[in-house]
């Protein structure tokens, strides 16, 4: 059967950042639609959320419980497949449990929850339920990004050496007069209450560590942490470095922080091998470099008819042509949306269109933060890593 996918959704209200991307992802590629929504903890302010994108009243909802149990008693052919939920950390959690239990495939903002146990959670409740899950940790959805790893899983650049990934911001490099921090809309990110642990490395440097995972192929076996709190009055890190130490022997190091004045989002990732090296950026995304020890750089752009499969799924337009943060996201909808077809079709999904970060990834994100604060608290320093 063709037909779009339907996406419920939690939070995205008004003033919402990252629920309006949700959606612009989710309907790059027509796959999907958005049928119902509990946009707000404010019924009024969903309800004005589901009139500006033209929702049918009856099915905007109270609160996510409402939302779920009301779409599970709808026929199959009306009820919605998955829960798209785009709310602060702190809110992760439970209505993600609830989706799942209900029966409900998922994509949820990262990082997955504000602890490992409930990540571990989640994970579980997937795979018992054969669910999809999708995380969004956006950067990955770049083709050069997806052709760096490809090059690297075929041996291009030989035994991996060495990782480096950073990912700097300016935009808490004050703390604002009169307490303003603590009344701004975002002011969840600096609140152990509802962004968990970590601050910093909680919000990029997650991001961050699963693009060096992602990018190297390796997993991360122990940390050793410095976290800082720059930022007087500041109530979570708001900067901070990790080393890595990789299953294979390969070291790296991590840097987030948000007191870097005047940078933006500039993460990037350089991975080098005994044969060579690669570096990718996100402010010339279209662009890979390839390092070599005995011949000159080469550059890769996104496009090029040289790039393998999973840079050619995940490029829509030829080369020249700039694909930016909106496309990655979409390539994680994208490829989320096709595999969960797939899987009411009776089809199996190709690995191109299963490359998006799922439970393992949240789980392992989760694993980072709550060693990086372990290991930033200790004297010890280095601390195995806590999956």
């Amino acid at each position: 059967m063709q037909r779009k996918l339907r996406m419920g959704m939690v939070g995205g209200g008004p003033g919402s950042f990252i629920g309006a991307v949700h959606r612009i992802a989710a309907n790059m590629d027509g796959k999907v639609e958005l049928v119902c929504g509990a946009f707000s903890s404010s019924l009024d302010k969903s309800k004005e959320t589901a009139k500006q994108l033209f929702l049918s009243e009856d099915r905007v909802y109270a609160n996510y419980e409402e939302l779920i149990s009301k779409e599970a008693a709808l026929p199959e052919d009306e009820r919605m497949d998955f829960l798209s939920i785009v709310t602060p950390n702190f809110l992760h959690f439970a209505p993600a449990k609830l989706a799942l239990e209900n029966g409900f495939h998922v994509v949820l903002d990262k990082p997955m929850t504000i602890t490992l146990e409930e990540a571990k959670e989640l994970d579980s409740l997937a795979k018992q339920n054969n669910l999809v899950f999708c995380l969004t940790h956006t950067y990955t959805g770049y083709p050069m990004v997806k052709e760096a790893r490809d090059l690297v899983s075929k041996g291009v650049l030989g035994n991996i050496y060495k990782v480096y990934v950073e990912y700097p911001q300016g935009w808490l490099s004050t703390f604002g007069a009169d307490n303003e921090e603590l009344e701004s809309p975002s002011s969840w990110h600096t609140d152990p209450a509802k962004s968990g642990l970590a601050g910093s490395m909680g919000d990029i440097g997650t991001h961050a560590f699963n693009m060096a995972e992602y990018v190297s192929g390796l997993e991360v076996t122990a940390v050793c942490a410095a976290l800082n709190k720059v930022v007087p009055g500041r109530r979570l890190d708001d900067d901070g470095a990790v080393l890595l130490q990789f299953g294979n022997g390969a070291t790296g190091v991590l840097m987030a922080s948000q007191v870097a004045t005047g940078e933006e989002n500039n993460i990037k990732v350089r991975v080098y091998g005994e044969k060579g090296g690669l570096e990718w950026q996100q402010d010339i995304a279209n662009t890979l470099l390839l390092k070599w020890r005995d011949k000159p750089a080469q550059i890769y752009r996104t496009g090029g008819a040289y790039v393998g499969s999973f840079a050619k799924h995940n490029t829509r337009v030829p080369a020249g042509h700039p694909e930016g943060y909106l496309e990655a996201f979409a390539n994680h909808y994208r490829n989320f949306a096709s595999t969960v077809l797939a899987s009411i079709n009776g089809e199996t999904p190709s690995a191109e269109e299963l490359d998006f970060p799922g439970t393992k990834a949240g789980v392992r994100g989760m694993a980072f933060v709550e060693s990086v604060v372990s290991s930033g608290d200790s004297e010890q320093k280095w601390t195995p890593f806590a999956v």
